[in-house]
C-alpha cells in the first residue's frame, strides 16, 4: 500500500508562496547589491525562510504499512506499529511509545474553531423549532457523513493510527525500535541562516 502523507495544506501553500517571494527578492538584491544593507536584508530573509521551512513546509505525518513516520520541525521519527501505544487527540495528535514517551505530530492539528465546527456538523439543524430537511444523500455519501460527523481531520488521522496499532497488536508483532533523530535538512537550514547573520554582522 502506498504511504499516505498528511500535512497542513494552508501552511504548505503559504510556504511555497513565500519561497517564490524570497527567490524574487534574492534576485533583486543581487542586481542592486549595495554592500552591508543588502547583506542585512539577505540575512533577514534567510532567518524568516528558515522559520517558514521548519514550520510550514517540513512538518508531515506519513502512515505506511511498515509504520508511522513523523517529520517535525527539527526531528525525524520512524516507529513500527508494534512499538506504539495509546493515541491521544487534542489540539494535536500524540502517540505513546516506550515507557511514557510521546511522539507529538505537528500535522494535522485541530484548532478550537475547527473542533467547534465539527461538533455543529454532527448536530441536526433546527430552524423555527423544526428539524430542517436536508437533501437525500446516497448510501456512500451518508456513510462518509456519519464517519466524519463531529470529527476534525486530526481525529480522523488519530483513528487511522489507532487502527494500525491495534492490527499490529492482534498480530502479536514483536515491538520494534523507534528512531528519533535530528533532521539533517533542518540543521542545514538553521546553519545557513546563522552563516548569513554572521556575514551581515561582519560586513
Amino acid at each position: 500500500m502506498k504511504p499516505t502523507t498528511y500535512r497542513s495544506t494552508t501552511a504548505f501553500v503559504f510556504g511555497w508562496i513565500w519561497l517564490a517571494f524570497v527567490a524574487f527578492n534574492v534576485y533583486d538584491l543581487t542586481v542592486r547589491f549595495n554592500g552591508k544593507w543588502t547583506l542585512v536584508a539577505a540575512a533577514v530573509l534567510a532567518v524568516l525562510t528558515a522559520v517558514v521551512y521548519l514550520t510550514s513546509l517540513r512538518p508531515a505525518t506519513i502512515i505506511a504499512d511498515e509504520g508511522l513516520k513523523a517529520r517535525n520541525p527539527l526531528r525525524n521519527v520512524e516507529a513500527p506499529w508494534s512499538a506504539l501505544g495509546e493515541v491521544k487527540v487534542g489540539h494535536s495528535v500524540s502517540v505513546e511509545y516506550g515507557e511514557g514517551r510521546l511522539i507529538r505530530l505537528w500535522t494535522p492539528m485541530a484548532s478550537a474553531r475547527e473542533r467547534a465546527k465539527a461538533q455543529r456538523r454532527a448536530m441536526p439543524r433546527v430552524e423555527r423549532g423544526k428539524v430542517r430537511t436536508e437533501p437525500v444523500l446516497s448510501k456512500g455519501e451518508q456513510s462518509a457523513h456519519d464517519a466524519l460527523a463531529g470529527k476534525t481531520h486530526a481525529d480522523w488521522v488519530g483513528e487511522q493510527i489507532t487502527q494500525k496499532v491495534e492490527t499490529a497488536r492482534l498480530r502479536k508483532e514483536e515491538p520494534g525500535q523507534v528512531r528519533n533523530v535530528l533532521a539533517p535538512d533542518a540543521i542545514a537550514v538553521i546553519a545557513l541562516a546563522v552563516v548569513m547573520i554572521v556575514i551581515a554582522a561582519l560586513a
